[in-house]
């Protein structure tokens, strides 16, 4: 199925962005048709599929679906949709280990509305992209993370905004007011269909199971509380994004950005506030003072003021602080932090723990380079060749341990496995040792 955007979809979209765009107050009043597309829907499936997933909790998979028919399938979910007759499903919920002990939550929605889901973002994308401010950068076309990490660096070395706060918000997706949600969607939706529909995904019941007892527990908490906007929901980035907007605006509003200094840089519900040596402490007040009209709790503990170039911070995957060159000089800059080094050094561990033994040594190095690969051309900013090293040793390391394992040999490997064989025969990644070459490898 292909995924590239269809003329007639990407028409329809390039015409809500230009409406939207040329005019900031209007109101748009016909949206629910144009998720009932069959074009809309078709793409929408085809993401949605792309982007895998287990199932819902009614359990039904894309491959049940492929079975039954994939055209009869989308023909019923159109009518349904047309005939107002849609009505979404239980959630399932996943709770999903963090590094740091706590867990998070997911709510993974039936492939149905996953899919609905997706045709309405299609749809309300383009609208509420022209209105997202231009330091939001998370979910958004053409913008990504290393993006927003180039922004921080650039108020830090640039306008020398070296105090900032590092802030966390807890459980953001979890916390987001429905009430006030609902208004800022409808500033620019007045379709009654678009907007009860998008009530009903907030309000969506989940299901948690227990495997071990058999057992099967239902919730209605986020209608109980009127909060969340589910993560694992193909819409809960988007809806995320226009309530954050909301702190972005009142951050401009009463004037912090330029009384103060301070520039906020936003990526879904991490950001940072960037601001000039002693007002810190200013515009850590006036960030709660905010974020609790907003209804939204700023956790204390994983809040904090850094004054560079003494401290350092971490932001979305990067440490940003002080550095130093060949010669001694200091400088500010980024490299990647020891939390991200951990993930993927774990990830190798496991793609060659015992349990893999029986499948075949080119599938394991398939699967490695593919860990490291995708690693690398996230971080690639900044001194990284000492981190390549790290990464480059104990893959190494790790793939002959997992060899002689699989094979009953003895010793560390290194006898019976060259790096001529790794990165020839095998074909190997082989991470760049000067930082030259990573420059290369970026151009």
């Amino acid at each position: 199925m292909s995924l590239r955007t269809p003329e007639n979809v990407g028409k329809l979209q390039r015409a809500l962005q230009a409406k939207a765009k040329a005019e900031p107050s209007y109101r748009f009043y016909s949206l629910w048709d144009k998720v009932c597309r069959e074009d809309v829907l078709a793409l929408a499936y085809a993401r949605c599929r792309k982007n895998g997933g287990i199932a819902g909790a009614d359990e039904e998979k894309f491959s049940d679906i492929e079975e039954r028919g994939l055209e009869q399938w989308l023909r019923k979910l159109q009518e349904e949709l047309r005939s107002k007759e849609y009505v979404p499903k239980p959630l399932l919920r996943i709770r999903i280990p963090k590094a740091n002990g706590g867990e998070r939550l997911l709510g993974i929605p039936s492939i149905k509305d996953r899919v609905v889901q997706m045709a309405a973002t299609q749809i309300l994308g383009p609208i509420f992209e022209v209105d997202l401010h231009p330091n939001q950068y998370g979910f958004r076309p053409k913008l990504d993370a290393k993006m927003a990490i180039r922004r921080v660096f650039y108020h830090l070395t640039q306008y020398h905004r070296t105090e900032v706060v590092d802030a966390d918000l807890s459980d953001y997706f979890d916390s987001v007011p429905h009430g006030q949600l609902m208004k800022s969607l409808a500033r620019r939706i007045a379709d009654g269909q678009m907007l009860a529909v998008i009530k009903c995904w907030l309000e969506m019941p989940a299901v948690e199971r227990d495997r071990l007892r058999g057992a099967e527990k239902r919730t209605t908490e986020a209608k109980d509380k009127k909060r969340g906007t589910p993560q694992g929901s193909p819409i809960s980035p988007l809806l995320a994004n226009v309530y954050f907007r909301r702190f972005m605006l009142a951050w401009q509003k009463f004037g912090y950005a330029e009384s103060l200094d301070a520039r906020v840089v936003n990526y879904a519900d991490d950001f940072v506030i960037c601001t000039r040596p002693g007002n810190g402490p200013q515009v850590m007040e006036r960030m709660r003072e905010l974020m609790s009209r907003l209804g939204l709790t700023v956790t204390e503990k994983k809040t904090r003021l850094v004054r560079l170039p003494e401290e350092s911070f971490d932001f979305l995957g990067y440490t940003l602080g002080r550095y130093y060159r060949r010669g001694g000089t200091p400088f500010i800059g980024t490299r990647p932090s020891k939390k991200s080094l951990k993930k993927v050094l774990r990830k190798i561990h496991e793609e060659t723990s015992p349990r893999w033994n029986t499948t075949t040594v080119e599938k394991r190095v398939f699967e490695l380079n593919s860990i490291v690969r995708g690693w690398i051309n996230y971080f690639n900013q900044g001194p990284v060749v000492p981190v390549y090293q790290k990464i480059q040793r104990y893959l190494d390391r790790r793939l002959r341990l997992w060899l002689v394992g699989k094979h009953r040999q003895r010793g560390t490997g290194y006898r019976q496995y060259s790096d001529k064989y790794f990165y020839e025969e095998l074909g190997l990644i082989h991470l760049p040792w000067r930082q030259a070459d990573v420059l290369k490898a970026k151009a």
